[in-house]
This record gives structure tokens, sequence and C-alpha cells, in this order.
């Protein structure tokens, strides 16, 4: 069986450590996450990646979870797909009901896997497009501020995958350099290695 992966570049690193070696892959893409930006445009250009594996995969890992346009999308595609049934990718790395308790625990939350956090400040910026605002004479950090208006915490996720000192190290500076509350919990991979086994198990 031959067994494409197409996912987040926000858990890149949870993903890789759960397929890693597996000899049944024959291509992986992670996409930027400014993706979720425009979710209808994400939407459209997920179909456009897995549609365009037709012929080269028998079967479609998709590393993403409903992330608001998603839900039910493996239904509109040719090739047999299997994603993440979760209503974003933070909820498959605490789990539902600990992603909602989170959410009500102190304001709006800023949720930060290690593994995407390990891109910094230069991650975000490249996120919200600050080479731009650079050019038109913005300061970056100041524009950041804006966008993050309402924020009261940055909540690091330590999935054990990446450089996690490195990833928490950025964390504590996002938080710092935008004024927020900075906490710390443990995610888990469980959810991902139910789905990739689900993957593998599509031939038996």
């Amino acid at each position: 069986m031959r067994i494409a992966i197409v996912a987040c570049d926000a858990i890149r690193e949870e993903i890789e450590s759960v397929v890693a070696g597996d000899e049944e892959i024959v291509s992986k893409e992670y996409l930027d996450f400014g993706l979720h930006l425009e979710p209808e445009t994400m939407k459209q250009e997920l179909k456009k990646k897995v549609e365009s594996l037709k012929g080269k995969a028998d079967v479609v890992f998709l590393g993403y979870a409903h992330c608001q346009a998603l839900k039910g999308l493996p239904l509109e595609l040719s090739l047999p797909t299997v994603m993440l049934e979760d209503e974003d990718c933070i909820a498959s790395l605490l789990g539902t009901e600990e992603y909602h308790r989170q959410k009500k625990n102190g304001g709006i939350t800023w949720f930060y896997p290690s593994g995407w956090a390990t891109y910094g400040m230069d991650g975000l910026n490249k996120l919200f497009h600050m080479d731009c605002v650079a050019d038109q004479g913005y300061k970056e950090d100041e524009v950041l501020k804006m966008i993050f208006e309402g924020f009261s915490r940055c909540l690091f996720i330590d999935t054990g995958k990446g450089d996690v000192a490195h990833a928490r190290k950025c964390s504590c500076n996002f938080a710092k350099v935008l004024d927020l509350h900075h906490e710390e919990t443990t995610g888990s991979l469980d959810i991902i290695k139910e789905r990739w086994e689900l993957v593998k198990n599509m031939n038996q």
C-alpha cells in the first residue's frame, strides 16, 4: 500500500514522530499554517493536493482536523483519506475535554504546540506577513500586539517532540514580547497515533 501524507506544518514534528520509518509512505507534504487564515481557500488547496496524488498513492493521511472548513472533507475526495476528526489540531493534541477546559481558563489563549513554537517569532512574522508591514514603515512587534489584542495568555503544549527546550524558550519569548501570561501543559500523540493506525489497517 502506498501512503501519502498531507499535513499542517504546525504539527509536523508530532506527525513525523508517529510515522517515522514507515516504508509504505511514498510522499509527505506539510503546508503553511497561514492557510488557516482563509478556511475556504485552505479547503480548496487541500482538495487539489489530495487529488494530485491519484495514481501515486492508495490512501492519504490528512494531518488536519476540522479547522472551521474541513469537516467531512474525505467524503469529497476520490482517494481514500483519513483525517483528524477533532475540531482543530490543538484538540487533537490535548483531547476535546482538556482543550475546552483550557479555552475557558484565563481569557483568550494562544495555544502553542512545541513542534510549532520552535519557529519562534520568525514563524509568526511569516504567518502574518510582517515583511509587508515592515515595508510600510510599521514596527513588527507593535502590529503583532494589535493582532493579539484581547489575548491574555500563551499556553505552551509540550508534546515531547522536536527540540522542546528551544521551543519552550521561543514560547516564553513570544509571551514576553506580547505581554501575555505564559503557562505550560502536556500534550499527547494518542489521537494522531489512532488515526495513523486506521490508515495502516485500510489494506487488511
